[in-house]
C-alpha cells in the first residue's frame, strides 16, 4: 500500500453519472478523513440488488452522480484525529447501517436502526454536508454511508466494523448486506422454530442465506418460490425442500404452499421486493400464527392491498432491517461464524471480476444470470 495518509487519493471508481445510465470508470480524488472519519482501501465488493434498485431511481427522486456499492471489505488506510476503535492497516467492513452507541436506538434493545448522521448518510454527504469524492473538479456523492465501488472510500467511524485480518475480503464482503440480512431475518426478526415450514419468495443472495439460515433453525420444510427454475438446483445446496415456479401453476402461488403445508406455512419470507409476492406471501401464511417478514426492498411509493381479516384471525407483518443486527458489535461475529464454517457465502459466488467490468456485473444481475458477482480492486 503506498504511502498515502494525509495527502488526497487519485484512484478508480466506477462513478453513476445519471438515473440508468451505465457506470463509467473515472480517476476519481478522495479527500483526508475529517476527525470523525475512516478512509478505507476497498478490496472487494459485492454487486447488490439494492445498488440497481436506487440506480433505477426506487427511492423516487435519486441523487447523481454518486458512487455506489455498500457491500464492501477493505483496509484502513488512515483516520481522523477522533477515531480511536480502527486503526491504519485494520482489516474492515463498512456498514450501511451505523451504531453509533449514544442515540436512543443504539441504546434500545428492540431495534438495530441509528440515527447517527441519518440525514447526511441519505443525502449522499458527510456529516458537515460535504462530499469526500470529486471527478474533473466535480463532487461526487457518497451511497448508503459506504460506496464501495471505489478503490478508496470515506465513511464515518460509526459506520465500519473491524475484523478478523484472517478473513477472506472477498467473501466476507457480502456480510456488509446480503447474506446478514437473510441470515438475521431468521435469527433475530422472524426466529423460525425447529420443526416449522418455511417458505421464501426469491432465490438471490438474501433468499438463499434465509434458507440457509432456516435450514439450520432446524426447518422441516422450506419451500421456495422463483421464477428462475435453475436456481432449484442452487436452492438443494441451501436447503430447500420444495421448489415452486409459478409458471408451472394456473392458481395463484399461495394456494399451492398452502396445499403442500395443510393450509399455509408457519413462517414466509418475501425477498424480491415485489408487492404482490408480499400480498401472495401473507396469503400463504397459517391462520392463527404465521408469520411473514418482509425482506425484500420495494419502491418507496409501493403499496400492498391487504385484508385486515388476515391480520385479525392471528397473521403477524414484521419487517427486517439489515436482519436486526447491531452492526458493529455484530458484522464481526457473523465473520467469526463463517470461519468456523457455520455461514454459507462462498456458495453464493458465481462471478469474480475487475471493476472494469462492473456492467457486466449489472448486467448479469438484471438478467437473473448470477447469486453475487465479486467486483475487486487488486
Amino acid at each position: 500500500m503506498l504511502s498515502t495518509p494525509g495527502t488526497v487519493i487519485s484512484c478508480k471508481a466506477a462513478v453513476a453519472w445519471s438515473l440508468n445510465a451505465a457506470l463509467v470508470i473515472e480517476t476519481i480524488q478522495v479527500d483526508v478523513p475529517k476527525a470523525d472519519e475512516v478512509r478505507i482501501r476497498i478490496v472487494s465488493s459485492g454487486v447488490c440488488h439494492s445498488d440497481l434498485y436506487f440506480l433505477r431511481g426506487g427511492a423516487g427522486s435519486a441523487n447523481f452522480p454518486v458512487i455506489f456499492g455498500h457491500e464492501g471489505a477493505g483496509i484502513v488506510e488512515s483516520v481522523g484525529s477522533d477515531v480511536t476503535s480502527v486503526a491504519p492497516g485494520d482489516h474492515v467492513i463498512p456498514l450501511w447501517t451505523p451504531q453509533c452507541y449514544q442515540c436512543q436506538c443504539c441504546k434500545s434493545a428492540d431495534t438495530n436502526m441509528c440515527s447517527a448522521n441519518h440525514d447526511s448518510i441519505w443525502s449522499g454527504l458527510m456529516g458537515d454536508g460535504t462530499s469526500r469524492f470529486s471527478c474533473r473538479g466535480k463532487p461526487i456523492l457518497h451511497f448508503m454511508g459506504c460506496s464501495t465501488f471505489s478503490e478508496y472510500t470515506v465513511v464515518h467511524e460509526v459506520n465500519v466494523a473491524k475484523i478478523d485480518a484472517k478473513a477472506a475480503l472477498d467473501k466476507v464482503c457480502l456480510l456488509g448486506c446480503g447474506v446478514a440480512t437473510g441470515y438475521g431475518a431468521v435469527v433475530n426478526t422472524a426466529r423460525v422454530r425447529p420443526g416449522s415450514s418455511v417458505a421464501v419468495w426469491g432465490l438471490g443472495a438474501i433468499g438463499l442465506s434465509v434458507v440457509a439460515a432456516a435450514s439450520k433453525a432446524g426447518a422441516k420444510q422450506i419451500i421456495a418460490i422463483d421464477t428462475n427454475a435453475h436456481k432449484s438446483q442452487i436452492g438443494k445446496v441451501f436447503g430447500i425442500t420444495d421448489f415452486i415456479d409459478p409458471a408451472e401453476h394456473d392458481g395463484p402461488t399461495e394456494e399451492v404452499v398452502c396445499k403442500m403445508t395443510n393450509g399455509g406455512v408457519d413462517y414466509a419470507f418475501e425477498c424480491c421486493g415485489i408487492p404482490h409476492c408480499m400480498k401472495s406471501a401473507l396469503n400463504a401464511c397459517h391462520s392463527g400464527w404465521g408469520v411473514l417478514t418482509l425482506v425484500g426492498l420495494a419502491d418507496m411509493n409501493a403499496e400492498v392491498n391487504w385484508n385486515p381479516f388476515q391480520i385479525i384471525t392471528g397473521r403477524t407483518v414484521r419487517g427486517t432491517y439489515f436482519g436486526g443486527w447491531k452492526s458493529r458489535d455484530e458484522v464481526p461475529r457473523l465473520v467469526e461464524k463463517y470461519m468456523a464454517k457455520e455461514l454459507m457465502i462462498d456458495e453464493l459466488i458465481t462471478h469474480n471480476l475487475p471493476i472494469e467490468s462492473i456492467n457486466e456485473a449489472i448486467d448479469l444481475m438484471k438478467n437473473g444470470k448470477c447469486i453475487r458477482v465479486i467486483i475487486s480492486f487488486d
